[in-house]
């Protein structure tokens, strides 16, 4: 069993009582499945063209590869995330949540295991006016779980870490790496990622991206976390991550 003091920020909503926490610092958010609504059947046929089972991950199959032949894995999945890409639909919710993080001056990045260019798609079609930034791809090694991602971003930022961060994301890839940087947690639950509402490791859980702005609004506060759920490899195999990767 472990449990956690809830998490909690300060109210971003002038005039609503300071409930004495500490200011939210940025918000880190991931693509698939959080930004865009998830296209989890790119993750079955990125598994087929490499001949591996759902229990391996990808990225670490291919790195795990001769060198000569990571090149033509990597450009399978790349293909089938091009493809993917031009079926891309924002999540409900999306516009306003960072519109409203924009007029608070709230810091925006990226932590994703996709790649650059269907990130700059989404950007560019979705989002044209808000700034995200840094924007960390799997380029960034060693990508989520790993929390080096995330705390890059706070250092980018001019912070000394990531507690003052919030990390948005749709799986145990997300809620782990915001956890182990030391962020906050909010997860965007779907149809598939039921089980992880009550991990120790998700302090908030939303249905859509707008309902963050109430949130943040009046105070985020967490969850009293308490789990008896053991966060290891076959947790970490079983769930669904945030690429699929």
């Amino acid at each position: 069993m472990a449990s956690s003091a809830p998490r909690r920020f300060a109210p971003l909503k002038k005039g609503v009582a300071d409930n004495g926490a500490p200011k939210l610092q940025g918000i880190v958010f991931d693509m698939d499945g959080t930004l865009c609504e998830p296209q989890t059947y790119m993750f079955t046929d990125m598994r087929k063209a490499l001949n591996i089972p759902k229990s391996i991950d990808i990225l670490h199959h291919i790195e795990s590869l001769p060198p000569h032949h990571q090149p033509a894995a990597t450009e399978a999945i790349r293909s089938i995330e091009r493809q993917a890409m031009a079926a891309q639909t924002p999540q409900p919710g999306l516009t306003t949540l960072m519109k409203y993080l924009d007029a608070e001056s709230i810091p925006k990045a990226i932590c994703t295991r996709n790649f650059d260019v269907p990130v700059q798609h989404l950007l560019d079609k979705f989002l044209p006016e808000s700034a995200f930034h840094p924007v960390v791809t799997r380029e960034f090694k060693p990508p989520k779980p790993d929390p080096a991602g995330i705390l890059h971003i706070a250092q980018n930022w001019g912070l000394e870490d990531a507690r003052g961060l919030i990390m948005v994301g749709d799986s145990i890839d997300d809620m782990a790496a915001g956890r182990r940087a030391g962020a906050a947690t909010v997860l965007l639950v779907n149809d598939v990622n039921g089980r992880l509402v009550r991990h120790e490791y998700t302090d908030l859980v939303i249905e859509r991206l707008d309902e963050l702005v109430g949130i943040l609004e009046n105070g985020f506060e967490g969850r009293d976390v308490t789990s008896d759920e053991d966060l290891d490899k076959k947790d970490l195999a079983d769930e669904p991550t945030s690429a699929g990767l």
